[in-house]
């Protein structure tokens, strides 16, 4: 089968020769049974690649499924993939295949394989090694013939630096690489990609498709596309709906481009270009802001000598105010009145300091209820204690 039937048959747009590149080695990998891992950005069309191989060999008659690993959570992870008997947990009722034994003689597409919990990827490597795994909850080793191909948008040398994942796992993983191009090192297929994803539009919902002028092709090409494939179709598909002109000259095109946005995110949702990004464009630019941030901060937090803690108030379980450290155990925490109370009789209390321990007390609330106008919850917040023990307090001591 050549190049232009395969894209044909798969919907994939273009004539790069990375990527090319990309559909040689997986129809060349396909004849065999060697594991391959998938690597490029998020939104650059990873999941062609698994397709393109198990339709291409020899199992393509049997079961091809394609699995999201950052959508399952942790606990339930190896039960997804391996399976589990009646009673294991709390909830199995009846002993369920996994995806390992459903998948028997097919192909498994393992995406996002770097979200997978480090236990997962022990057992993952078993069976990748031997065809063996065990149900959660059994002891009976069962056998499987599965082809594996995983994805990620992870750099995974770093991931095994950080301790994040399996090094073994991933030269296990990694027999053949391939690495889809991202959508900017394919600047002759963006504008094709871009009059497909507007025609296709058009044609669902019965409307002229929008064309781009010269300059606005130009644009096109040069914005950097850091959700690739994903983001352009998102642009042609806002812009179809938001502008009635048909014709897109470069200036209309800027406002949906997000670099050609030239103010912060803040100023962004209150104007009027925030009609041309949808709530998730918005929210995914703040997400990948504030990770940048959280980095720089935590490289900064590391490069400083760690201080003691600060003091913090807390409450007995008899209700006496304690103070401590965030680093201490409430145990050790020192109860104010018994120390205050100890002070008073060594003789320690200052000669300026010759309030009782039950006006120091007073004296403490009063003036927590003065910054907040009488506030009992804010007052409460303030000293440490719940508002039932400030109740209590004030009861006691007459205020």
């Amino acid at each position: 089968m050549n190049f232009e039937a395969i894209k044909q048959r798969f919907g994939i747009i273009g004539d790069s020769a990375a990527l090319d590149n990309a559909i040689g080695i997986a129809l060349q990998v396909a004849r065999t049974d060697l594991s391959v891992l998938v690597t490029g950005e998020s939104g650059v069309g990873k999941e062609f690649i698994p397709q393109i191989i198990h339709y291409n060999s020899p199992r393509k008659h049997n079961v091809y499924l394609s699995i999201n690993c950052g959508a399952i959570p942790e606990g339930t992870i190896d039960s997804e993939l391996f399976g589990h008997e009646r009673g294991a947990f709390t909830g199995a009722s009846e002993t369920r295949k996994g995806y390992f034994e459903e998948a028997d003689g097919g192909t498994l597409f393992l995406d996002e394989v770097a979200e997978l919990p480090l236990s997962t990827q022990v057992r993952l490597l078993r069976v990748l090694q031997t065809g063996e795994f065990m149900k959660v909850g059994s002891s009976k080793i069962q056998k499987t013939n599965v082809r594996v191909v995983a994805a990620t948008n992870i750099d995974l040398r770093r991931a095994i630096e950080a301790g994040r994942f399996r090094e073994d796992l991933y030269f296990r993983l990694n027999t053949v690489p391939i690495r889809m191009p991202a959508l900017r090192d394919r600047k002759e297929d963006i504008h094709m990609l871009f009059r497909k994803f507007a025609l296709d539009f058009a044609t669902r919902y019965t409307m002229p498709a929008i064309r781009l002028t010269p300059e606005a092709v130009v644009k096109l090409e040069e914005y950097g596309w850091p959700g690739n494939v994903r983001e352009l179709k998102s642009v042609a598909e806002r812009i179809s709906v938001m502008e009635t002109e048909r014709m897109i000259d470069s200036r209309t095109l800027a406002k949906y481009l997000q670099n050609d946005l030239n103010m912060s995110l803040p100023a962004l949702a209150g104007s009027a270009s925030a009609d041309y990004m949808s709530d998730r464009d918005i929210i995914f630019k703040m997400i990948m802001q504030l990770k940048q941030e959280i980095e720089t901060l935590k490289e900064r937090v590391d490069a400083v000598p760690r201080a003691a803690a600060p003091a913090e108030r807390y409450v007995s379980a008899e209700g006496n105010l304690l103070v401590g450290h965030a680093d201490q155990a409430p145990e050790d925490y020192p109860d104010v009145e018994e120390q205050a109370a100890q002070e008073v009789r060594h003789g320690e209390v200052k000669e300026d300091d010759n309030l009782s321990i039950s006006e120091k007390k007073s004296e403490l609330i009063e003036k927590a209820l003065e910054k907040y106008h009488g506030n009992r919850k804010q007052a409460a917040a303030e000293l440490g204690i719940s508002e039932r023990t400030l109740y209590r307090k004030i009861k006691e001591l007459g205020l």
